[in-house]
């Protein structure tokens, strides 16, 4: 039996969604130390450190492949734009989560992946439902998710926040293949 291969490189016309390597620690954490990225995360710290950004790549090599997938979203011209993931906290309810430093906000980039990944996720993962949810507070993560193809489902639940040190609401929303 093969082993399932979960992080493959997935190309778009503006970036490559990849695997993480520990030679991405630096660009994330200089993307990631931003309250304004880390504010709008449930588990990511505030200040992110680089030991942060090394904690979490070393956290990678134990992911699951039938559960959890990570990618590393590279812009072709720029680099290291950010980080998407799908995890299943819960059995059979994948869910994705993304981020993106504050250089390349408001520029498609963030649709651009999740599409992408969303697609990989319908093929090569055999995923037909995914969830998400975004704080209330955090419209333009909404709207990703609206042109992604996401519903909102009407729940909103309150969310820890570890950057904020608080629970914050979040509207869940599902995707369905």
């Amino acid at each position: 039996m093969c082993a399932l291969e979960v992080a493959p490189a997935i190309g778009t016309d503006r970036l490559i969604l990849r695997r993480p390597v520990k030679a991405d620690a630096p660009a994330i954490a200089e993307l990631a130390n931003d309250l304004g990225v880390a504010g709008m995360l449930a588990r990511m710290p505030y200040p992110y450190r680089p030991a942060d950004a090394e904690a979490f790549l070393s956290r990678l090599g134990g992911e699951n492949p039938r559960t959890e997938a990570t990618f590393a979203v590279e812009h072709r011209e720029f680099g290291l734009i950010g980080m998407l993931g799908f995890r299943e906290d819960q059995p059979r309810r994948p869910e994705v989560g993304y981020w993106l430093g504050r250089p390349f906000w408001g520029r498609g980039y963030a649709t651009e992946a999740l599409k992408a990944a969303l697609a990989w996720a319908r093929q090569d993962w055999r995923k037909n439902v995914v969830w998400a949810g975004h704080f209330a507070d955090n419209r333009a993560s909404g709207q990703v998710l609206v042109k992604a193809g996401f519903l909102y489902t009407g729940d909103v639940e309150p969310q820890d926040c570890l950057a904020r040190g608080c629970k914050v609401p979040s509207r869940r929303m599902v995707w369905l293949a």
